[in-house]
């Protein structure tokens, strides 16, 4: 695991390359328009268990067919954090990112990413419509990427503990004593991110309106300091500030952890101990994830060839069953032994309008109207939350 001041070093230094970043895109002239034979190789960034051979449980496989396919061999460096992600796409060296919105928007407008020709990718139009041109991944309609999966930050807790479901992510931001009878001092947690800061902004959304916080992304100066005064009041809380997401299930196992933000990946797979998840009466943050290419990538066919293998049905319902998320293919669906006919609903395929995506605050805001506390200072300032 990483030490603590490794992370913060390392979110600082994304925090400088986004002040650097330039408002541009890459070049419509890096897109590439046919495919060559592949090169033999294709290297991912991506979410720990969104590149599977079958190493971890046989059935889940979709990476050796692609290889027999294409003869393009896939490597697959995971990352643990979206910042962790725009670093690695910043040093280069890799063809692929799978990346959230709070890092697809940063990779786009500092031109580390090409833009992709969708007639190269003849699934495209199997994708669903509310992503083929969401903003995290489209820029005065040129797109970036091709969708991958999407789902929720819920609130996963030990049922253990809480014989009712928690209803409020009060349990994890204000002191108070649990079902159990013990106070939640030390056995909660939070997402290791600046990112996280959305959360609370969108738990004041709802306990505090006066505020008058509409999108938890686009915050004034007034607003931001009311989630920063949340997070320092939850700061004496937090067992851990987890961005690895079997630590975090360990926590639970055996750290005495009992609610946190998690992934239902994390809730699907944790192994010891009794959890469930909730959608709380705040709402949640989520991520949709797009496959991203990088600018200079050293092996753009066999790129091209994963960006249309990620789209088919069979590793899109395998990799939601597996994940927990939710397919930008709807076609995944149906038929899929894996993921059942029901996997869809149960993973959230309605709540789509209810989740608010990750994304990269602009001091332009969403609307471009400005007014907004850029990334830049959501880092600083988380940074010095969590290494009191």
């Amino acid at each position: 695991m990483k030490s603590k001041w490794f992370v913060i070093l390392s979110v600082i230094a994304v925090a400088s390359m986004a002040l650097s970043a330039c408002a541009g895109t890459a070049p419509t002239s890096k897109m590439k328009t046919s495919i060559g034979a592949g090169e033999g190789e294709v290297a991912i960034i991506s979410w720990a268990g969104y590149i599977e051979r079958g190493d971890n449980v046989p059935n889940y496989d979709w990476v050796t067919e692609f290889e027999n396919q294409t003869q393009c061999k896939v490597t697959n460096k995971v990352a643990a954090t979206s910042d962790e992600m725009v670093t690695l796409m910043n040093q280069g060296e890799f063809d692929l990112v799978t990346a959230s919105g709070d890092a697809s928007n940063r990779l786009i407008a500092a031109g580390k990413v090409q833009p992709i020709n969708i007639d190269l990718i003849p699934s495209w139009k199997t994708v669903d419509e509310r992503l083929q041109n969401a903003p995290w991944h489209t820029v005065n309609t040129v797109h970036y990427g091709v969708p991958y999966q999407w789902g929720p930050n819920v609130l996963m807790y030990n049922k253990d503990v809480f014989t009712t479901p928690p209803t409020s992510w009060d349990v994890t931001f204000k002191e108070m004593n649990l079902p159990d009878g013990k106070s939640n001092k030390g056995r909660v947690q939070a997402y290791d991110g600046p990112i996280y800061l959305a959360d609370a902004a969108l738990y004041l959304k709802y306990h505090n309106p006066e505020l008058g916080i509409g999108n938890p992304y686009d915050l004034n100066q007034k607003q931001f300091d009311a989630v920063i005064a949340l997070l320092k009041e939850q700061r004496p809380l937090i067992n851990r500030y987890w961005h690895d997401a079997t630590v975090q299930m360990d926590d639970f196992k055996n750290e005495g952890v009992v609610a946190s933000g998690s992934w239902p990946y994390q809730v699907n797979f944790i192994e010891g101990v009794n959890v469930g998840s909730v959608i709380p009466v705040e709402g949640v943050t989520g991520w949709a994830d797009t496959t991203m290419m990088h600018v200079d990538a050293p092996h753009p066919n066999c790129a091209y060839k994963w960006l249309e293998w990620s789209l088919n049905p069979k590793l899109q319902g395998d990799l939601a069953s597996w994940f927990g998320s939710v397919p930008a293919v709807p076609a995944a669906c149906k038929g899929n032994a894996l993921l059942t006919d029901t996997g869809c609903a149960a993973n959230g395929f309605d709540n789509f309008d209810k989740i608010w995506f990750w994304r990269t605050p602009t001091a332009e805001c969403s609307d471009g109207k400005g007014g907004c506390v850029p990334y830049s200072k959501w880092v600083e300032s988380y940074v010095g939350i969590i290494s009191q």
